[in-house]
């Protein structure tokens, strides 16, 4: 069973439609029960309006605790925010976060959003990026360097440690958009919306014991 945990943030209904496309023998929950996700073989945590809210409503639904069980314990993937309260601290707010991972969320920097030709970028980032992996990892089987991922955020993470970074997309600069440790997988994309390329990633997830990351 494939857990998405419901919080009463995130785009919860097309992660779990796109992940029981891909594994339709796979009993995929969208859930607010502390005991249903302890239950669960894999847990995915979406995300997406402010981190302030996210954290607030994840604390208000009590499942902080089974949210930090599982990525302790289980292949777990974050999505969007997902990704970003996973660290320590948030720009936005700003906002304490989970602390499972050391780092920060960081805004992007208005002084440097000028693409290649000189034009102005848009913040918040949304649309189609090229996204390439740092390191191999079995989520990026089937996944080749630059396919692209559709993203939607003002803000990025920052780790504190460079070998958590699993990919990066420009924008303009480098920035890490997918990190790994251990059993946590989480992109700051949403492979939801990313078509083939996104749906590999969550068969991807879907076959992962958690135990393999290099």
């Amino acid at each position: 069973m494939i857990a998405v945990v419901d919080y009463g943030m995130g785009n919860l209904r097309s992660v779990a439609k796109a992940l029981a496309h891909v594994a339709p023998a796979t009993r995929v929950v969208v859930t607010g029960d502390a005991g249903v996700i302890g239950e669960a073989d894999k847990v995915v945590l979406p995300g997406q309006s402010a981190m302030p809210d996210c954290i607030s409503h994840l604390d208000a639904s009590g499942l902080r605790g089974a949210v930090l069980d599982a990525a302790r314990t289980r292949p777990f993937l974050g999505i969007c925010l997902g990704l970003q309260m996973l660290f320590d601290d948030s720009e936005e707010g700003p906002t304490r976060c989970l602390g499972l991972l050391p780092g920060v969320v960081r805004r992007f920097d208005a002084a440097q959003m000028t693409g290649a030709e000189g034009q102005p970028l848009k913040v918040p980032h949304m649309g189609w990026n090229r996204v390439h992996p740092v390191r191999s990892h079995p989520m990026w089987n089937g996944v080749a360097d630059g396919e692209r991922f559709y993203f939607a955020h003002s803000y990025h993470p920052v780790p504190a440690d460079p070998a958590l970074t699993a990919a990066t997309t420009n924008y303009p600069a480098p920035f890490t958009c997918a990190i790994a440790r251990a059993n946590i997988f989480a992109t700051q994309f949403h492979p939801e919306k990313s078509q083939r390329a996104g749906l590999a990633l969550l068969a991807n997830f879907v076959g992962w014991d958690g135990r393999h990351s290099a």
